[in-house]
C-alpha cells in the first residue's frame, strides 16, 4: 500500500474535473474506484468532501488515500499497450484535427472512459492520437457507451481548459439524431422535466437510471436537477416511428433518452428507458421495431458547433451515421440530404 499523499493542483490543471485529474495522476485507477473513494470521503480537496465531478482550481490540495501497490504500478508515466489494430481503429475515427483539438466519430459500444467492468475505452486508447505531441488528447465531454457521433478532445492542457469552460457555460451547440417510437406531438417542442438518479440493484450499482420529475417538483426533490431538451420531428413513418433531432440545452446523464421516454416516444433500441421487450404497435411506445431494424440504440451525436479555443473561428463538426443507423435509415427511406443541418434555426426570408 502507498501512504497518504497530498498533491497541489498545478496551474495547468485549472478547471479540470477531479476524476479526470486523478486518472491522469494514477492512470491505472479505474473511474469507478475514484467515485467510490469520493463517496467514502477518502479523496478530499482542501480538507473537504467532494464529488468526482468537482472542478479543481490551482493551488488546491488534493488528499490521495493509500492505494494498493499493484494498482499504481507501473508508474504514472507508463503508457498502456495499444494493439496495432486498436491504434488504426482510433485514427480512422478522426473527423477533424489541428494543433489544439481532435474530433472523433465515436462508434456505438465503445465507452468514452473507464468504469465498472470497462477496460477498453476512448480515454485509454487516446495515446494512439498523439500525432507527434508528447501528451495524449484529453476528454472535455462525454457520450454514453451506446451513443455514437461527434466527440471532441483537447490536444493540450490549455485547450482542455478553454474547451471545458465552453461546454460548462453552454457555448457549444450539439444536435443529436435519433429514431423514436411513434411521432411526438407537437412535432417541435421543448421538454423541461427535471432528472434525479435512481440507484441500481446490482452489487456495484449497476442498473442506475434517471427518473423524470415534473418541473414544479424539482426544487422539492432531493438530488433532482433541472433539464431542458429541444426536439424537432424531421420525418415520420405513419404513427410507428419518426426521425427526430434533439438539442440537449442542459447536459444531464441520459437526458435525451429519459426525456423522450417520458414524452411517450422512447429511442429505438433503448432497453433501459424504452423496455427492450416491448412490441412497437404504432401507439408511440415500444423500443423495438423488429424485422430488419437493429436492436442497437438509435441515438447519434450528429453535429457540434463551437468557437475554436484559440483562433476564434467557428467549427462545424459533423459525424456520419453508424452502420446500424444507416441501415435503418435506408430501410425507412430517410435521406440525410432531405433535412436541414439545424432544424431549429429560424428560416430566412
Amino acid at each position: 500500500m502507498s501512504r497518504v499523499q497530498t498533491i497541489e493542483v498545478a496551474k495547468g490543471d485549472a478547471d479540470q474535473r477531479l476524476d479526470r485529474w486523478f486518472r491522469r495522476q494514477f492512470p491505472h485507477i479505474s473511474h469507478g474506484v475514484v467515485e467510490k473513494l469520493c463517496r467514502k470521503g477518502e479523496i478530499r480537496v482542501d480538507g473537504g468532501r467532494v464529488k468526482a465531478n468537482t472542478r479543481l482550481q490551482p493551488g488546491q490540495s488534493v488528499r490521495v488515500p493509500p492505494l494498493p501497490d499493484d494498482v499504481i504500478e507501473p508508474p504514472a508515466n507508463a503508457k498502456v499497450r495499444i494493439t496495432d489494430a486498436d491504434a488504426a481503429m482510433m485514427r480512422n475515427l478522426v473527423i477533424y484535427r489541428d494543433d489544439h483539438v481532435i474530433a472523433l466519430n465515436k462508434p456505438p459500444g465503445l465507452p468514452t472512459q473507464g468504469g465498472t467492468g470497462q477496460t477498453r475505452h476512448i480515454d485509454g486508447l487516446a495515446d494512439a492520437l498523439c500525432f507527434g505531441l508528447d501528451e495524449k488528447p484529453r476528454l472535455v465531454h462525454r457520450l454514453d457507451k451506446d451513443t455514437s457521433g461527434v466527440l471532441l478532445m483537447a490536444r493540450t492542457r490549455a485547450a482542455a481548459s478553454k474547451l471545458t469552460a465552453s461546454f460548462r457555460h453552454r457555448n457549444t451547440r450539439k444536435i443529436y439524431w435519433g429514431a423514436v417510437a411513434g411521432v411526438p406531438q407537437p412535432r417541435m417542442g421543448t421538454i423541461k422535466y427535471g432528472l434525479v438518479k435512481a440507484p441500481g440493484h446490482g452489487k456495484g450499482g449497476e442498473g442506475e437510471k434517471m427518473h423524470c420529475i415534473h418541473p414544479a417538483e424539482v426544487d422539492a426533490t432531493e438530488g433532482a436537477k433541472r433539464a431542458t431538451t429541444d426536439y424537432s420531428v424531421l420525418s415520420g413513418l405513419g404513427g410507428r416511428v419518426s426521425w427526430v433531432a434533439m438539442v440537449p440545452v442542459t447536459g444531464r446523464t441520459h437526458q435525451l433518452r429519459a426525456h423522450m421516454a417520458e414524452l411517450g416516444h422512447p429511442i429505438i433500441g433503448d432497453g433501459k428507458y424504452g423496455g427492450s421487450g416491448q412490441e412497437n404497435l404504432g401507439d408511440g411506445w415500444g423500443a423495438q421495431l423488429g424485422g430488419e431494424i437493429s436492436r442497437k440504440l438509435h441515438l447519434h451525436s450528429r453535429s457540434l458547433t463551437l468557437e475554436h479555443p484559440f483562433t476564434g473561428a467557428t467549427l462545424n463538426l459533423t459525424a456520419p451515421l453508424p452502420e446500424h443507423m444507416k441501415r435503418t435509415w435506408d430501410t425507412l427511406g430517410w435521406h440525410e440530404r432531405d433535412v436541414p443541418a439545424d432544424p431549429f434555426e429560424e428560416p430566412e426570408f
